[in-house]
């Protein structure tokens, strides 16, 4: 495990290191463009400081010595001998290159060293001669119609000349100044300018570095953080699930490859409803917890523990012949008191298990037999029992039925039949029940008691029971278009293990956004037996359900042990009355007065009450009698697959069934 992590820190220090260099690369090309911008502007600024050094020679040597004559008539001897006079002086001291005189035709009138007579001027002698002065950088005897050596880089300047009084133009200055000297001061200030750059970069680049790696930093903590509790149960800490599934894998591989038993056991605490219910939940909570910390303890440390939901554990036992005895000595150490909350509890356990490879090799085939052989224990009152092929109810061919289920959900084999429910005081329609029947290959069709308990013993009830979310709510979207919107609802049974897994919720909810069906038109219809399976856990998913819309009803209502303060609690909506009571009520008055009094309850604390199992006039009329909102049965409807449901809606259109009151 250290390695790993030391891989892991390695692997993150390389993708840094890459991210550190990749973000180094604009900063450099930042510095690149700026030092090339510094270059041009200090390029500019030297080409306008010669500029500004000939227009001060113009107007302070050149220009006082013309009399005002144009120079196209050429210079006085006086104004020749007085430029070469300047000349001489200037281009001595290396302050100027060249002077050239030139008449507003662009025609060279002087020269200082007898160069450009009878050549063609210069596009910038003909700007200057407008009134519009032209410098740039050049290098001396570079024009084509230059002659001589080329000399070192200058600054070519041409300006008008003014003279006279008034002063009116008179000609044009040429003038090549060298670039050497104000090179040197633009690159002194150009080389503090780089120096300030590169320092302004290195910061900010250090800057942005320290900033990215503590976001970096921060960032992997929380995915390493979520990575954990992905993985982790955040009550007791242990791993859930989803790494128990992988832990499980890796043992079982490893152990096969060894030649190794390899053991697979769930943990189920016993009556841990009751500690709920009398302590409350917090206390339960911690309970679970403080068990968990105590089982950790006690493991052998080469074995792995988690929490597989509600009050389950799931325990991996490595290379041990007899996994029996290591099992029992745990469930010894759960039975010890333990103090919660200054209250000493003592809690027992039924643990199921199965060995690799004897009873299987396959993670979840070992997990679905361990579960069976836990629910064997709990029947048994046995503690500790291992998986038995020769267990009638849990044989071979309910294993491979449950392996074939797996493949009956992919491959759309599962077919939903419906049956309709009607209010009982007008008779009209009022919703339906889906209710999955199994188009088995070679069984035929099969029936939900076939082969849901089946999947409840596993995680197959899960997809199974998205499937049939899905499949009803689109067959409902189907039949409210054909009906032209008419507000049918729809039923779907969920089982206590999809009350307690997490998303379960959200889950139905993006189906209903996915096919366009209002929440309110689904009723999640759940048992009492369910509902006591993990209280708190189906309370907060039923609380999710209810804000975001879906009806909430109680099937098979009466003959749980759901108090009434508990059930007060939940955001129900309807409460429907166990068909066992409505079949006999005519003849047993214990049912009858058990279904008045449910009917009362539930409009008392605001429920709408469903009558399922109505299969005679007589029935009808009697739980019509009682005040019931809704009934359901064999006498309005069986069941029926969604073709024949079709044909059923239309006929319905054409009667309603008759109102039923009390006689």
């Amino acid at each position: 495990m250290s390695r790993n992590r030391g891989d892991q820190a390695g692997s993150v220090a390389k993708r840094f290191a890459t991210y550190a260099l990749i973000m180094l690369v604009p900063v450099l090309v930042l510095g690149f463009v700026l030092a090339a911008s510094y270059r041009t502007e200090a390029n500019r600024r030297g080409i306008a400081q010669g500029r500004s050094e000939a227009v001060l020679m113009a107007e302070t040597a050149v220009q006082p010595l013309l009399d005002g004559r144009p120079l196209s008539r050429g210079l006085s001897p006086a104004e020749t001998t007085a430029l070469r006079h300047l000349v001489a002086g200037v281009v001595a001291n290396g302050d100027v290159q060249r002077l050239r005189i030139r008449d507003l035709s662009g025609r060279v009138v002087f020269s200082d060293d007898g160069s450009g007579y009878n050549q063609r001027p210069e596009d910038g002698a003909f700007a200057a001669a407008r009134g519009t002065g032209v410098a740039r950088l050049t290098h001396l005897n570079s024009d084509s119609v230059d002659t001589g050596r080329v000399g070192g880089e200058s600054v070519e300047v041409y300006l008008p000349l003014q003279a006279g009084s008034p002063a009116t133009r008179v000609g044009v200055m040429e003038v090549y100044l060298p670039y050497a000297p104000i090179r040197a001061d633009v690159n002194a200030g150009l080389g503090a300018l780089y120096r300030n750059l590169g320092i302004g970069l290195a910061v900010l680049y250090l800057i942005l570095f320290g900033v990215s790696y503590s976001v970096t930093r921060g960032l992997r903590r929380q995915v390493e953080l979520n990575a954990y509790l992905a993985e982790h149960d955040t009550l007791t800490d242990l791993p859930n699930r989803t790494l128990f599934h992988r832990l499980a894998e890796a043992a079982l591989a490893r152990g096969l490859r060894r030649g190794q038993p390899t053991a697979i056991a769930i943990v189920d605490l016993d009556r841990f409803k009751e500690i709920n219910e009398t302590l409350g939940h917090p206390n339960g909570d911690r309970l679970l917890a403080a068990l968990g910390q105590r089982l950790a303890s006690h493991l052998r440390g080469f074995d792995a523990l988690a929490r597989l939901g509600g009050d389950e554990f799931g325990i991996i036992v490595n290379n041990v012949d007899d996994a029996g005895r290591v099992l029992h000595r745990i469930r010894e150490v759960i039975g010890q008191e333990i103090t919660v909350s200054g209250i000493p509890l003592s809690v027992e356990s039924s643990i199921g298990y199965a060995v690799s490879p004897d009873d299987g090799t396959d993670v979840d085939e070992l997990m679905q037999r361990a579960d069976v052989a836990m629910y064997e224990a709990k029947r048994r009152h046995a503690g500790v029992v291992r998986y038995d092929r020769a267990v009638n109810h849990y044989d071979p061919d309910n294993l491979a039925l449950v392996t074939e289920l797996r493949h009956a959900i992919d491959s759309d084999q599962l077919v939903l039949h419906y049956q309709p429910k009607i209010r009982l005081e007008d008779g009209r329609i009022e919703g339906l029940e889906a209710l999955i029947r199994w188009q088995h290959p070679t069984a035929g069709l099969l029936y939900p008691d076939r082969f849901i308990p089946l999947a409840e013993q596993t995680d197959l009830i899960d997809p199974l029971t998205a499937w049939v979310v899905e499949r009803a709510l689109r067959d409902l979207a189907r039949i409210r278009a054909a009906a032209g919107a008419v507000p049918l609802t729809m039923a779907v049974n969920v089982s206590a293990r999809n009350l307690v897994r997490a998303g379960f919720a959200d889950q139905v909810v993006g189906v209903l956004d996915a096919v366009g069906v209002p929440a309110r038109y689904l009723s999640i219809e759940v048992t009492e037996t369910a509902l006591m399976t993990d209280p708190a856990g189906a309370a907060l998913v039923l609380g999710e359900l209810h804000t975001a819309g879906v009806q909430i009803s109680i099937d098979d209502f009466g003959t749980g042990q759901t108090s009434l303060g508990y059930l007060s609690a939940l955001p129900i909506d309807e409460l429907k009355i166990d068909r066992s009571f409505i079949a006999d009520m005519l003849d047993d008055p214990d049912h009858a007065a058990i279904v008045r009094s449910i009917v009362e309850l539930g409009h008392n604390l605001s429920f709408r009450v469903v009558g399922e199992g109505v299969e005679t006039e007589r029935t009808l009329v009697a739980l019509a009698g009682t005040g019931c909102d809704v009934a359901q049965g064999y006498l309005i409807a069986r069941p029926m697959s969604p073709a024949r449901l079709d044909q059923w809606l239309k006929e319905a259109h054409h009667r309603v069934i008759a109102s039923v009151g009390p006689s």
